[in-house]
């Protein structure tokens, strides 16, 4: 009975050796301390409905005005059209002949495009300029290209930005979409003839160059491939 008492004893004092190291480092509440989730404004309330879900307030409830949520925009060209402009009228023309054009996502492309073409039309590609022009066009760059090899001409040119991308136009003819895109570029662009001796531009300045070029899609078809129709300064 003796030793069962000492090693009582000894668990007993482990016990209340625990007991206290948990309450020095967790310590003790005192009714003063915020409840959980404090985090959640309190003038924005979770709501309960009849079936005793919870929905949580939203971040962007939380980010505005207590109890009012953001206001969405109802012009869906905002940034790119003002309403009530001839572009906007362009934009909703061509929305409703191809319910999946996007002002944003088609200055992508054509930022994209205008880099492939200027770079094919300098390489002397004609592979990459037939994919990305209408007929009439690749006629007009493949002769222009041909006419150039011809001189033992060559041209070296380096993007070194495209700084805008703008939609200026947007019209729809018969079932005909084009749009119109202004762009400002920094190049450094120089032609050599066949003894190397540059001809025309520099390989030490960069230019700013301004081309305005009008892309066409026809919508009958399903060919989803916008084509360059036009080019300008």
């Amino acid at each position: 009975m003796g030793s069962f008492d000492i090693i009582t004893l000894v668990f007993l004092g482990l016990a209340v050796f625990v007991i206290f190291k948990l309450r020095s480092v967790l310590g003790e509440r005192t009714g003063a301390e915020p409840p959980p989730f404090e985090g959640l404004r309190r003038d924005a309330p979770p709501t309960v409905r009849d079936d005793k879900v919870i929905t949580v307030p939203s971040r962007e409830v939380e980010a505005g005005i207590p109890g009012e949520a953001p206001a969405p925009s109802t012009f869906q060209w905002e940034g790119y059209a003002e309403p009530g402009s001839a572009l906007a009228a362009g934009f909703d023309a061509i929305a409703g002949l191809d319910p999946s054009f996007q002002p944003r996502t088609f200055a992508a492309g054509a930022k994209a495009a205008y880099e492939m073409i200027v770079t094919a039309y300098n390489n002397g590609d004609r592979k990459t300029l037939k994919g990305l022009l209408s007929r009439e066009n690749f006629d007009a760059f493949s002769q222009d290209i041909t006419e150039r090899e011809a001189r033992g001409e060559t041209v070296q040119s380096t993007f070194v930005s495209i700084d805008k991308a703008e939609i200026t136009q947007a019209v729809v003819k018969g079932r005909m979409a084009e749009v119109a895109v202004r762009f400002v570029s920094q190049m450094i662009n120089a032609t050599k003839d066949k003894s190397g001796a540059i001809v025309d531009g520099s390989l030490d300045k960069v230019a700013t160059v301004t081309d305005t070029w009008t892309f066409a899609r026809d919508t009958s078809t399903r060919d989803p491939n916008w084509r360059l129709v036009a080019t300008g300064e």
